[in-house]
């Protein structure tokens, strides 16, 4: 079995493996101002071809697949929606910046390896040219799934320190949302969190691990996918706090600034990677641990 790739003149890119689409990355969206315009990765699935990400939820109409999402930097919103002030509660403000797509730099598949890396611009809803960033995406097919490994190197270009955060940052409790972030479909919301300590809820949102999973089951037939993002050991704050939902919603987000700002400072670089694994099935203990332990792999390769 070996991946293909393919991109359009919008900048869609699909990579397929075996007449199944795994993923679509999104680089140059026609989102509105409000939903901070950012590329995203919509529809995933698994190899089987389950579908196992969610785009535009009525609830947050922000959140769009897997997407590379911070709510608060500085006094900017890249995430979409309302901000959050301690004083104010969340309150839709004329901030929602855009992450802009400048252009492609590799764009392929050999088959084993499948690559996309581009250019992109952050700049302020006033149009502040805030962020340059490279961006490296890679697919490759592992023992009982996928995995892709998502690397960002961003560069503060706004002529100042710029402090990276989240609603905790700013007083709310357990709410450290911020990075990358991915929202699953609505039918895996009470779904089950795995850990490197056994499975759970909305008990393990705050807590700090290597990694964690997400199984949760498909309308329809009724059968499981499982979702594993692996934060690579040499990134801030590693292990992160976990932003983890289950019972309104099914999330993951490995959230470097969860509850601790980090300050860049002018023509600073932040860099970051991350793994995602995804696999039909339920994957419990060992099987999820296997899956981490590809992701592992995966960024060792990336």
């Amino acid at each position: 079995m070996s991946l293909q790739l393919q991109h359009d003149q919008r900048g869609e890119v699909t990579v397929a493996a075996d007449g199944v689409e795994l993923l679509r990355y999104v680089a140059q969206p026609d989102t509105v101002q409000l939903e901070s315009p950012k590329p995203y990765l919509h529809p995933l699935r698994t190899r089987e071809g389950r579908l196992v990400s969610l785009f535009r939820p009525h609830d947050h109409v922000w959140h769009k697949g897997i997407a590379w999402a911070l709510p608060h930097v500085g006094d900017e919103n890249f995430w979409g929606g309302p901000t959050f002030s301690l004083e104010s509660g969340y309150r839709q403000l004329e901030n929602n910046g855009t992450a802009q797509h400048l252009g492609f730099k590799t764009l392929g598949s050999d088959g084993e390896v499948a690559e996309i890396a581009h250019d992109l611009l952050w700049t302020t809803q006033a149009g502040e040219r805030v962020i340059e960033e490279r961006r490296r995406l890679r697919v490759r097919l592992v023992e009982g799934g996928w995995a892709l490994t998502v690397s960002t190197s961003m560069t503060n270009i706004a002529g100042r320190p710029l402090a990276f955060g989240s609603p905790t940052t700013k007083g709310r409790e357990n709410a450290g949302y911020g990075g990358l972030f991915w929202r699953g479909p609505r039918s895996f919301t009470g779904g089950l969190v795995r850990s490197p300590e056994g499975d759970g809820g909305e008990e393990l949102r705050g807590t700090r691990h290597p990694w964690l999973g997400f199984t949760g089951r498909h309308d329809g037939d009724g059968a499981s996918s499982t979702i594993v993002m692996v934060d690579d050991e040499r990134n801030l704050q590693h292990p992160p706090q976990w932003f983890a939902r289950t019972e309104e919603f099914a999330c993951l987000c490995p959230a470097p600034f969860f509850s601790e700002e980090h300050e860049l400072p002018a023509e600073g670089t932040l860099a970051l990677r991350y793994a995602v694994v995804i696999a039909d099935g339920a994957a419990p203990g060992e099987q999820a641990a296997a899956l981490a332990a590809a992701g592992r792999e995966a960024l060792a390769g990336a």
